[in-house]
């Protein structure tokens, strides 16, 4: 597909396609870091730098009300924060390390589940002065926090209920076409990918996204590109903010998190990241093989919604993880939903979020 899109990039080095000049119009958001985003919209924003305990220090995000007030008058009127793990475009910093070398990069789940994740509500639960919080996850936010409430119980006690959107703890019968890296041996993948960062946000990325992107000619190719390791449904996304969503993405991770992604798909469990040694694995878990995480022993309140078209969480995956969630109080599977619906899909209040904002409300309520 990045041919493509490279030679439209090149189409537009000679100048505007004849009759597609008017409708290339780029989205302000796509030239927007996550504050300018915020205040675009109206609402206010607080940004913290969280340090966590291993000395990784990651943006955080804060909409503290509504629009023009802190009464209630405004949306729902939710106190809202938005985290990030440690590697991506807005958390790439470091106490001592630097990005530039592989000592930074040496983290998966595990570490985001271990470290970030506590620093983050800690954070959250000071500036608030809250004892509890909601806490929201798709994806891998939801591996995550699957980990952490799990073998943190002190942590657990501070959720008053764990929303998942796209939960992801297994991933055996994955069909996303990352699974190709399943097939290929740890070292191959090291050649390929380096053993720093994997799919960082770059420059060429950008000019793809508010040059050419823009443009409805390049709406399918755009999208395709975009949506090509999870699928999406041009019926439910709004196309012409494709700029915007190809702008603050990918985010970037580490290139180990991905290699413990594949470990995941090979063995069928949730287990952490096994460093290649049974001496390495004795260093960092006192025994020779990585130890599976029992989600079962998380008691946390959880309200679980799936997608019948996900390729990433597929539905088989999400079959076996129902009866391992001890506390579930809400369930939905939505058949036409694919992974990226669950925050981009036009529909997405409808059949998302009106039901997570009463589940919350009656909490409060009780």
């Amino acid at each position: 597909m990045w041919w493509l899109l490279a030679a439209a990039c090149c189409m537009l080095l000679h100048g505007p396609l004849h009759g597609y000049k008017q409708r290339s119009i780029t989205n302000p958001e796509a030239n927007m870091n996550i504050s300018q985003i915020i205040s675009y919209w109206g609402y206010p924003y607080e940004k913290y730098d969280v340090v966590t305990e291993d000395g990784y220090i990651l943006g955080t995000y804060r909409i503290p009300h509504g629009k023009g007030s802190s009464e209630k008058t405004a949306d729902s009127g939710y106190d809202v924060w938005l985290g990030n793990s440690r590697g991506n475009t807005w958390s790439r910093k470091h106490l001592t390390l630097s990005p530039d070398s592989p000592q930074y990069w040496a983290f998966s789940l595990d570490e985001m589940a271990k470290y970030d994740l506590p620093a983050t509500i800690n954070l959250i639960l000071e500036k608030s002065g809250q004892k509890e919080l909601f806490y929201v996850g798709h994806s891998q936010g939801t591996t995550i926090a699957f980990i952490a409430f799990s073998t943190n119980p002190e942590l657990a006690k501070k959720i008053k209920i764990f929303f998942a959107l796209a939960p992801v703890v297994t991933v055996k019968y994955t069909r996303s076409p990352m699974k190709t890296l399943t097939t290929l041996s740890r070292q191959a993948v090291k050649v390929l990918f380096g053993d720093k960062m994997f799919s960082t946000h770059t420059l060429f990325e950008q000019f793809i996204a508010t040059k050419v992107c823009n443009r409805k000619i390049f709406y399918p190719a755009c999208s395709n590109f975009l949506f090509s390791l999870s699928g999406f449904d041009p019926q439910n996304l709004n196309m012409s903010r494709l700029d915007v969503y190809m702008a603050q993405s990918p985010a970037g991770t580490s290139v180990q998190n991905m290699l413990h992604w594949a470990q995941a798909v090979n063995s069928g469990q949730l287990q952490a990241f096994d460093w290649g040694s049974a001496d390495q694995n004795m260093m960092h878990f006192n025994q020779l093989t990585p130890p599976v995480y029992n989600i079962s022993k998380m008691k946390v309140p959880t309200a679980m919604w799936s997608g019948g078209h996900d390729v990433v969480a597929d539905s088989r995956d999400t079959v076996n993880l129902l009866p391992k969630v001890a506390n579930l109080i809400y369930y939905k599977d939505i058949p036409h939903y694919n992974h990226m619906d669950f925050y981009l899909g036009q529909d997405a209040p409808q059949e998302i979020y009106q039901d997570l904002i009463r589940l919350m409300e009656e909490y409060l309520q009780n």
